[in-house]
């Protein structure tokens, strides 16, 4: 699974995108956000206020109950705001 990171998530993470491959419970997006924030300080901090993280699998918007699988693309970034 490629897990990217946007916006300041990148930066608390420390990287752009990583591959991952989480155990077989972690089965949508809410599972693999715990997962991932137990990963290092830095995950646990850019995951820190979920209510401001958005995010999309294999480029369509996503909720927490979205499902995810081996060899999906997902993406983390903020909230987008437009004028």
């Amino acid at each position: 699974m490629k897990v990217l990171y946007f916006a300041w998530l990148r930066q608390k993470v420390g990287l752009a995108e990583e591959e991952v491959a989480p155990p077989d419970t972690v089965r949508d997006v809410g599972a693999l956000i715990d997962w991932l924030a137990a990963r290092s300080p830095g995950h646990a901090a850019a995951f820190a206020n979920r209510a401001v993280v958005r995010c999309a699998v294999n480029q369509d918007f996503a909720t927490p109950d979205a499902p995810v699988r081996a060899g999906d693309e997902v993406a983390f970034f903020p909230p987008v705001t437009g004028g």
